[in-house]
């Protein structure tokens, strides 16, 4: 943010005052927004003093210093917090401020009231400026992200150690280690690699580490509190496997220096980091970046986290290059131009005269590559338009694709140069200019430098060239540089995605393409990968469709070239999750096509077209589509490629929807894809074993699955997972279960596995999906349990719980805890219970609803509470009575049913049958006696009964 404002924000001629124009007003609100709650997002940073305060002339009085933490005397007000010198944090002597750390610069902001913006304007024109002002929101910043807390590791810390690790790694003499790797490569969306139960207890990762003096390999778990060598031996082992076998050390550095003579020796000669030198490390880089962008002025100090550049040798062995323009130095002078301070000349000539008497502190191990490309862009930045053609073919011939190089054209100033040769009408310099930007922008680094430097707004143009390979490489640029939100949303505002669009317009296949149609199918592909990019945004998915990219993305469906097929699938799987895009997809045909690609030998174009299946199949026509363009058995093929973590997901969530159809369910019974579900519900990632298990959900809806479900080993699994905290997880597994408990064998299973009591636990979950959808479960559990009555009554609170759900305002789990209710109040003494704890009235007070599947299970909750005492008459007393006549008006015959039961009941009492017979019930239930609904049938015809009895005793008492 610092590196886009400071670069657009507007001064006057003289450099001392800002132009009030709308784009300073702009960026001052982004200052201030992020200042104002800058203490309290990051409370422990905001408390870090400055090296040097701000200052400025404010308009705010004493009197404005309200809050008990300054002291305010006459005109002056002093902050009670001062630094370790004694000096106040914040000193007011109207006119004139002196603020020394976040904290009171966020205060003084929200005391401001509606001087806010003008305080802001104050500040940056005092004497720091804006440079050092957002140079320190950076760091701090960055120090909240990358400082570690409380002495645990991070994911991040851990892979970052590796990786450092891996590069003192090799065969040679002077290695420091044979080699060191993962136990997994699976990387979940934490960061970690241990399987979720595992994670449950801190742990990140397990490591084999191969020393070059110690035997046994060590086997190495890394967890939150730290490293250790674990009980495995020989790579083999269960779970215990995994257990300490020794003391825990800080982080890996620290136990292979005590395990391995070797690595001690060659770790203190080579200068290997630790944990907190790591987070060191990742601060100095970002710093850096923006030094490299403030030259003029740098300050850093912190009293518990500097960064020293005196050890070159540490910062040698990283490839960090502390020379030029990214020197960075710590200064501890009290005012600006003092003798520590550094800048640098703009003369290129002074340039390289100070590179030069550098060059003996400059560290040597840093590839001789990175120098020649430095070298290189420098000849790039004064050269002819033939001198800088053959310089941009010599920056071609070097690895692009290394870290190393992309950084070293970034840190001489590079980048500005490339996207500036963007802008010239020589299309040589074009081309080779933008065949350098899109490989580099691979790095995110780059990328967000490239937009920060409207890089992307001259790309957008150049999608107009009549030159096809301008287009096709502004294009592939655009899909790395589009990799996040404010890309995206550039490219859509300077017209983008249109011109991306017709660059689709081109026929896919033909007997044999010329020269010209090849040239034409490049640029289509290029278009589709940007699109790809671009389209994770809604806003830009919308503009595709507005520009008419769905018609063209389903010619190139077409395509039998799968580098065409892999973005146009991407690009439509990211649209299908728009409710237009899956409708396109049917209308257009595409789904034939996306079934073929299935059976490809591609993995990646595989899980796109899954994918955008289990997006579209949502919809009943798009299942049958599938069904009938034999997509189903391709897809229970996939599921055999279990290592490959992406496809599963993707191809798991497509049989899951697509077994919301029963047709389907029967396909998949043929295909044996059950035993293969059930298979995958162990040691799985959490996104797949969602899918897993609403496939079986579905698949338990048939009965005779739901044997194939035990013989399988699905019901311990299923059972299981109860005990995560996967919402999502949660609301498919405790389908499933219920689904499955409605087989009395798989019943006694899930009640020995104790699963209903995990199920009523559910109850209290705070989601009401997970609370619905348990309470749904509950009810064939009650139904198929051998003594539910006492099942029920061994859940200590258990009644009182689910009664007291029927104060939701979820309808869906309304409609589920009256269901329950129903099954629950079949027990006379439970009945009493929830009867004690006040189902009557709180069920009464439901009945206004419209809501028909409510209606339903609140007319047999209702039914079957009235068994009890005077239950029959509280209702009546309560108001439920008149409210259930008028259900009778419902469409739905499972209403119809239920409320005729339910008003049987309630007629059991006189008054009861006088308000039935107000709200002209009669006439609506000897419409129903005549149903083929025996059920119905009966219940209406007895309610009647009861209502003509109470009505011939009343005539017989008057004539008598």
């Amino acid at each position: 943010m610092g590196v886009t404002l400071s670069r657009a924000i507007q001064w006057s001629s003289d450099g001392d005052q800002l132009e009030n124009s709308p784009l300073n007003n702009d960026i001052l609100t982004e200052i201030l927004l992020f200042t104002e709650d800058f203490a309290d997002r990051h409370p422990q940073e905001a408390r870090i003093p400055f090296s040097e305060p701000l200052q400025w002339k404010t308009s705010l009085e004493t009197a404005d210093f309200t809050s008990d933490i300054y002291d305010t005397r006459e005109e002056s007000a002093v902050s009670l917090e001062c630094d370790d010198k004694g000096r106040p944090l914040l000193q007011l002597s109207p006119p004139a401020i002196t603020v020394h750390s976040f904290y009171h610069l966020s205060n003084l902001l929200q005391l401001s009231k509606d001087k806010k913006i003008k305080e802001v304007w104050a500040c940056l024109e005092g004497e720091l400026h804006l440079y050092y002002c957002y140079w320190l929101m950076s760091c701090i910043f960055v120090l909240c992200v990358f400082l570690p807390r409380e002495g645990r590791l991070s994911p991040a810390a851990v892979n970052t150690e590796v990786d450092l690790l891996k590069k003192f790694c090799g065969t040679g003499e002077n290695r420091v280690l044979k080699s060191v790797r993962y136990t997994s490569d699976y990387v979940f969306s934490n960061g970690c690699r241990s399987p979720p139960w595992r994670q449950m207890d801190g742990e990140i990762c397990s490591l084999i580490i191969e020393t070059c003096d110690t035997e046994p390999t060590l086997f190495i778990t890394c967890s939150t509190s730290g490293v250790f060598l674990n009980e495995r031996i020989n790579g083999e082992g269960g779970e215990n496997s995994y257990m300490t076998k020794s003391e825990v050390y800080k982080d890996i550095v620290t136990l292979l220096k005590n395990k391995s003579p070797h690595f001690a020796a060659a770790a203190d000669e080579q200068v290997l980091l630790n944990t907190t030198q790591i987070q060191q490390f990742y601060l100095f880089q970002h710093i850096l970046v923006i030094s490299h962008f403030y030259p003029e002025k740098i300050l850093w100090e912190s009293t518990s986290h500097s960064v020293s550049l005196r050890d070159q040798k540490l910062w040698a062995s990283l490839n960090i290059n502390t020379s030029n323009r990214c020197m960075c130095v710590c200064m501890r002078s009290k005012s600006p131009g003092g003798a520590d301070d550094y800048s640098e000349s703009s003369s290129e000539d002074e340039e390289d005269e100070e590179q030069h008497e550098r060059r003996a502190e400059i560290p040597t191990d840093l590839p001789s590559e990175y120098w020649q490309i430095q070298k290189l862009v420098k000849y790039l930045k004064g050269a002819n338009q033939t001198a800088t053609v053959i310089v941009l073919c010599a920056l071609r011939d070097f690895n692009l694709v290394q870290e190393t190089c992309q950084l070293a054209i970034r840190d001489v100033g590079g980048l500005e140069v490339l996207i500036n040769l963007l802008d010239t009408d020589d299309i040589r310099c074009k081309i080779g200019s933008l065949k350098i930007l899109k490989e580099i922008s691979c790095n995110s680094q780059i990328r967000q430098t490239i937009a920060d430097l409207g890089g992307l707004q001259t790309m957008v143009s150049i999608l107009d060239s009549p030159v096809k390979e301008l287009k096709c490489l502004a294009a592939e640029t655009i899909a790395n540089v589009a990799k996040f939100r404010r890309a995206r949303r550039t490219v859509r505002r300077y017209g983008g995605i249109k011109r991306l669009v017709d660059l689709l317009d081109c026929v896919p296949d033909g007997v044999s393409l010329s020269a010209e149609q090849e040239r034409d199918a490049e640029v289509a592909r290029c278009g589709a990968l940007a699109l790809w990019s671009c389209s994770k945004s809604t806003r830009n998915k919308e503009s595709i469709r507005q520009a008419g990219g769905i018609p063209l993305l389903a010619r190139l469906l077409k395509s039998s070239q799968k580098n065409m097929l892999i973005p146009v699938v991407g690009t439509l799987q990211e649209c299908a999750s728009e409710k237009s895009y899956r409708i396109a997809i049917q209308t257009e045909g595409m789904i034939e096509d996306l079934v073929k690609n299935l059976s490809c030998d591609n993995q990646e174009l595989q899980m796109h077209c899954a994918s955008a299946i289990f997006k579209c199949a949502e919809d009943k026509h798009t299942r049958d589509l599938v069904r009938q363009y034999d997509g189903l058995k391709p897809l229970v093929m996939l599921l055999n490629e279990a290592e490959n973590k992406q496809l599963l997901a993707a191809t798991t969530g497509a049989i899951w929807k697509c077994s919301i159809s029963l047709e389907n369910v029967a396909k998949f019974q043929e295909y044996k894809a059950l035993e293969i579900l059930v298979g995958l519900l162990k040691v799985q990632p959490e996104e797949v074993l969602v899918n897993v298990v609403g496939a079986l959900g579905e698949c338990a809806q048939i009965s005779e699955n739901l044997a194939t479900i035990r013989k399988s080993g699905g019901i311990q699994p299923l059972v299981n997972l109860l005990s995560g905290t996967n919402q999502a997880l949660l609301v498919n597994v405790t389908r499933a279960v219920g689904a499955c408990a409605t087989d009395p064998d798989n019943m006694a299973i899930i009640d020995r596995l104790d699963g209903v009591r995990l199920l009523w636990s559910l109850l209290k979950n705070p989601n009401p999906d997970v609370q619905a959808s348990a309470a749904w479960a509950i009810c064939p559990c009650i139904e198929n349990a051998k003594d539910a009555g006492e099942m029920v009554r061994s859940f200590v609170g258990g009644l009182e719980l689910i009664v007291n759900l029927l104060k939701s305002q979820n309808k869906d789990v309304l409609a589920s805890v009256c269901a329950a209710i129903a099954k629950i109040a079949k027990d006379v003494e439970n009945l009493a219970v929830i009867t004690d704890h006040g189902v009557v009235p709180m069920l009464a007070n439901l009945t206004n609803t419209g809501e028909d599947k409510l209606r339903q299970y609140l007319a047999e909750a209702i039914a079957c509470c009235c068994t009890w005492g005077s239950n029959c008459v509280s209702f009546g007393e309560a108001g439920a009575v008149a409210p259930l006549v008028h259900y009778l008006h419902s469409k739905d015959p499972l209403v119809h049913q239920a409320t005729a039961r339910a008003l049987f009941e309630l007629s059991k009492d006189p008054n009861n049958c006088i308000t039935m017979h107000e709200n002209g019930v009669v006439k609506l239930l000897l419409i129903m006696i005549g149903s083929t609904d025996v059920i119905l049938q009966e219940a209406a015809a007895s309610c009647v009964a009861n209502i003509r009895c109470l009505a011939l005793a009343n005539d017989k008492a008057k004539n008598g």
